[in-house]
């Protein structure tokens, strides 16, 4: 499973009230089917539904679940179909244990077979219900031997949340891989995926480690590795509050994300510049000898974060001579490319847990690199991994579709080349003094631009029937094509294709007819003429044109269908304004169509196993 969302609570109040508002709060995680296990008087019992987790509600609602503790699961389907059968929480033959389950189970198959040999019988098609059946013909009545037994047995990327029916004071919890937390409370404790879940309850925090082991009671919790010895876990008092989690009177997620990226930007610049210089130094122990010994930089990531790495690319290339590589992280280690100690690579990730860019990083890390982790979470796996950490300072996003994140990854990422280039000593004074006057003064562009949305919803309203849509941009404005279009398909469901403007009489070009709208990024910079042309050739073969470009060159632009200004701005930065208005085009197309927003479909906010 990419993404699941687990809740585990054991406490005084309500088991179904925490582990639904937790679930709720993680159904960004995942949301084909939804289902809750209590451990009480009655043993343990087990409620599982299809579909979203306000339907396990509905199913609670008239036939609830009482007891002394509780887990829970929102799904995001991998092995097996949507089917209740499929959902979690999975149990043994005897009901005798019960778990939910976050990740892969790599040797699912082999295991399967030997339990069928041994007369096991199986309810489901998932990888999950075998571990459940394999815990239980381990368990002879200690959890913890047998919880260090079932991780010897499975391998794979996996963070379980467990239940014995036989002891109704305690939840298990294993995590390999996969991201699990533990929430302290008073009198409480809870277990979850991810922050969010918890908040209402606690903010005193624990993030399990690789191969680590957990028992919650209503005490506390103590902990262990995978060789049984006892851990002391540090806890962390995290700065995010309730609010962050709630709509606040947005119809989405997505749109309050998309609002609130002026403050993203101005959070992500407090403390990293002075007056109009770049400092870094109090996150970064960047020496000058050692930026000058460097060769070549990697910026590696996937999705969203490929997108903002590809703006980062430029901006390197612009102010240093390094050899700089973009590369998706799924890719990156498959190739035979020269990583070193002369090597700086770079992860871009939101979660800080996306599997391919973890095996990525530790990939170029045992190759001798200087690893980088620009994420949202700087307890994340790939934060504790690397050598040095930037962090967005976004807060939580809950839509599966990244809008603030991109930008604050954005706007690391320049603060990041800008540093480099400044310690190497190739930045000009003159070129950093305009770059972070003008960066200071962009939160308040964002912020006028995003009241332009009524015409944006207009112009969404009158092209959410296409079926097809081209994307083109030249320079820094190509990634944001390639972003643009990503968005347009994830919440839409409309094919969308972002091409370089230059590659479009190279193959595009015999896809246009009137049928297939075409948004081009134009702002002015020193490629606006060359994009101008494609413009023309596109009107000559009567595709209707979407023109992204700067206030004062409208003028230019009057035989196009419809046209969406941005505040002018230096060239290099012209990213942060030109993403705003193709984010709300994906959003207000979305609503005409009538899609599902935060949770676009067969999508999950992270994906966690390869």
């Amino acid at each position: 499973m990419p993404m699941c969302g687990i809740v585990g609570y054991v406490g005084p109040r309500d088991v179904s009230t925490v582990v639904l508002a937790g679930l709720s709060r993680l159904e960004y995680r995942g949301y084909d089917s939804a289902g809750m296990a209590v451990s009480g008087e009655n043993g343990i019992e087990r409620s599982r539904e299809v579909g979203k987790v306000a339907d396990l509600v509905r199913m609670l609602e008239a036939n609830p679940l009482k007891g002394k503790q509780g887990i829970g699961h929102t799904r995001w389907a991998t092995h097996g179909g949507v089917t209740v059968e499929n959902a979690h929480p999975h149990c043994n033959s005897s009901s005798s244990v019960v778990l939910v389950h976050n990740g892969i189970i790599e040797n699912y198959t082999e295991l399967r077979e030997s339990l069928l040999s041994e007369g096991v019988t199986f309810s489901s098609q998932t990888d999950t219900e075998v571990a459940a059946q394999l815990l239980g013909k381990i368990y002879s009545g200690d959890p913890k031997q047998a919880l260090i037994e079932l991780y010897r047995r499975i391998t794979g990327a996996f963070a379980l949340a467990v239940m014995f029916a036989d002891d109704d004071d305690h939840i298990y919890c294993i995590r390999k891989g996969s991201p699990l937390i533990v929430a302290l409370g008073d009198g409480e404790t809870l277990c979850a995926s991810d922050v969010p879940a918890v908040l209402e309850y606690t903010r005193r925090i624990v993030y399990m480690g690789e191969g680590e082991m957990a028992c919650l009671s209503r005490e506390g919790a103590s902990f262990w590795d995978s060789e049984g010895n006892p851990l002391d876990k540090d806890v962390v008092e995290v700065d995010w509050d309730l609010s962050m989690v709630e709509k606040g009177g947005y119809p989405h997620f997505m749109l309050k994300e998309i609002n609130e990226q002026g403050a993203v930007m101005r959070q992500t610049l407090t403390g990293r510049t002075e007056g109009e210089q770049v400092d870094l130094s109090k996150e970064l122990s960047w020496t000058a000898d050692w930026a000058r010994s460097i060769k070549r930089v990697h910026l590696v990531a996937c999705g969203t974060s490929f997108y903002a790495a590809s703006v980062a690319e430029r901006v390197i290339g612009l102010f240093t001579d390094l050899d700089v590589r973009v590369d998706i992280a799924s890719e990156y280690r498959y190739r035979s490319i020269p990583i070193g100690e002369d090597t700086l690579a770079v992860f871009v990730s939101q979660s800080g847990e996306t599997l391919d860019t973890l095996a990525a990083e530790r990939f170029a890390k045992e190759k001798g690199a200087r690893c980088l982790a620009i994420t949202n979470n700087g307890l994340s796996s790939i934060a504790r991994e690397v050598d040095d950490v930037l962090l967005l300072k976004a807060g939580p996003e809950i839509g599966v579709a990244a809008t603030k994140t991109f930008t604050g990854q954005m706007a690391v990422l320049y603060l990041m080349a800008l540093y480099l280039a400044k310690l190497r000593g190739s930045l000009k004074e003159t070129d950093e003094q305009r770059l972070l006057r003008e960066m200071t003064s962009m939160p308040y562009k964002i912020e006028a631009l995003l009241e332009n949305s009524d015409t944006v919803k207009l112009m969404a309203e009158k092209y959410s029937l296409a079926r097809d849509f081209l994307f083109l941009g030249r320079g820094f404005s190509f990634p944001i094509a390639l972003e643009g279009a990503l968005k347009l398909k994830e919440i839409s469901y409309i094919h969308a294709e972002a091409y370089a403007a230059g590659e479009m009489k190279h193959g595009p070009i015999a896809l246009l007819d009137r049928a297939v709208p075409v948004v081009v990024v134009m702002p002015d910079d020193e490629l606006w003429e060359k994009t101008l042309s494609n413009v023309q050739e596109t009107k000559a073969r009567k595709s209707p044109v979407i023109a992204i470009t700067t206030v004062g060159r409208e003028s230019y632009l009057k035989d196009v269908e419809d046209l969406l200004s941005v505040p002018a701005t230096e060239p290099e930065l012209t990213p942060f304004l030109t993403v705003i208005p193709l984010q709300m085009f994906a959003y207000y197309v979305a609503l005409a169509r009538g899609t599902e927003i935060d949770q676009p479909r067969n999508l999950a906010k992270s994906v966690t196993v390869e």
